[in-house]
């Protein structure tokens, strides 16, 4: 998995929630990372954004701007891997709560392409079909999967 720093996660009874404080230019946020279950059997939605200090759930909608970007998505990135390496039959569903923050985690992917795809498969959705990774192509949503090591 990917050297880049990240925050220390905290997890939550269930494993499927996360929780790690950002610390950057604009002081210290929690932030959360869930897991629900959809309806489809094995698919679970990522929930991701700033802990809620009133109801103590996800806030999807604030842009926090804490300078530290990158540090936050290579966080999610090791809570995702955290995840399926303890559901490792379970497809992961992700899309930003706009569009610029879907176009934001598929930079990520790009980036971090050669490592993503020997750990899982990815599956991209582009106008309601899914299909495999392409490069220059604004998909709306991801799920990836773990891969099983055969040995």
């Amino acid at each position: 998995m990917s050297s880049l720093p990240r925050y220390d996660i905290r997890i939550g009874e269930t494993k499927r929630s996360y929780e790690f404080t950002s610390i950057g230019i604009k002081g210290k946020i929690d932030k959360m990372v869930s897991f629900q279950e959809t309806n489809i059997e094995n698919l679970y939605n990522l929930g991701f954004g700033d802990k809620d200090p009133i109801t103590g759930e996800i806030d999807d909608t604030i842009l926090t701007n804490n300078g530290d970007t990158e540090k936050v998505l290579s966080t999610i990135v090791g809570i995702v891997f955290a995840f399926t390496q303890k559901f490792p039959n379970v497809w992961v569903y992700a899309e930003g709560s706009t569009p610029a923050r879907t176009r934001l985690y598929q930079i990520n992917i790009v980036k971090h392409f050669d490592e993503l795809k020997r750990n899982f498969q990815l599956l991209c959705l582009l106008n309601g079909e899914w299909e495999e990774f392409r490069p220059n192509i604004n998909y709306d949503a991801f799920v990836v999967r773990r891969k099983m090591n055969i040995l």
